[in-house]
């Protein structure tokens, strides 16, 4: 494994003790993930697992219309491939690679062999599906029911939280498409954030100031999310 890349940098697998993580450690094979790759299409069958450590990858509903929009996004905090060991093995939903970076991926019949153990793995998979269904109902309550700029704001900091820097590489549709609105709403509460000074935005690129005016922007939706996840995932 290269040494600029660790499975530790995805914190459901730094969380195992040594006995457990290190035969699974050399099962694990390091992957880059490019901006708008697609890790699975709806309806199709899922092939391996991801952990992602730099990449985040965006969970979203595809209507007939071509219209979409995301459900939950997934980072250095958890796993991409739920459906595996939930007995389901496929999904409506797709997953596409929303910033690009590298991910481990695991192939599913050793993923089901390590979950089947019924050992810790199994417990922190558990923990963190709970989590992410926690994601994607207050995703889902966060957009019917609160303002593009309270969405925006809580967008940010969900992905800030998976990155190790304030840089985010972003045009301002591909974050309409994720929240599911029109693009000039995005570029209208961008232009609010950036005149607050809580964020400096230039083409394809969004730089965060003022991380404390972002929280006192968003909405409910972010803390709840973020203090589900610490609490069950406490290391993540």
């Amino acid at each position: 494994m290269s040494s600029l890349h660790s499975p530790k940098q995805n914190h459901l697998l730094s969380a195992l003790p040594t006995a457990e993580f290190e035969p699974l450690a050399a099962c694990l094979e390091l992957v880059p993930l490019p901006l708008g790759k697609m890790l699975y299409a709806p309806g199709g069958q899922l092939q391996h697992a991801y952990f992602p450590t730099t990449a985040i990858v965006s969970l979203h509903y595809v209507m007939e219309s071509g219209a979409s929009a995301e459900s939950a996004g997934v980072g250095n905090e958890g796993i991409v491939g739920i459906s595996l060991f939930m007995g389901g093995d496929t999904t409506p939903s797709s997953a596409v690679v929303q910033t690009g970076g590298y991910a481990y991926r695991l192939e599913r019949r050793l993923l089901m062999q390590e979950f089947n153990r019924a050992g810790l793995m199994q417990r922190l998979l558990l923990r963190y599906t709970q989590a992410l269904l926690t994601q994607m109902a207050q995703t889902a309550a966060c957009n019917r029911h609160h303002s593009v700029e309270q969405q925006l704001c809580r967008w940010l900091l969900l992905t800030l939280d998976r990155l190790p820097t304030n840089e985010l590489t972003m045009t301002q549709e591909l974050i309409a498409n994720m929240l599911g609105v029109r693009r000039e709403g995005i570029t209208e509460a961008a232009g609010n954030l950036q005149r607050a000074g809580f964020i400096s935005y230039r083409r394809g690129h969004i730089t965060v100031l003022d991380r404390l005016g972002l929280e006192t922007g968003a909405c409910e939706c972010y803390a709840v999310v973020s203090k589900e996840l610490n609490r069950l995932l406490p290391d993540a």
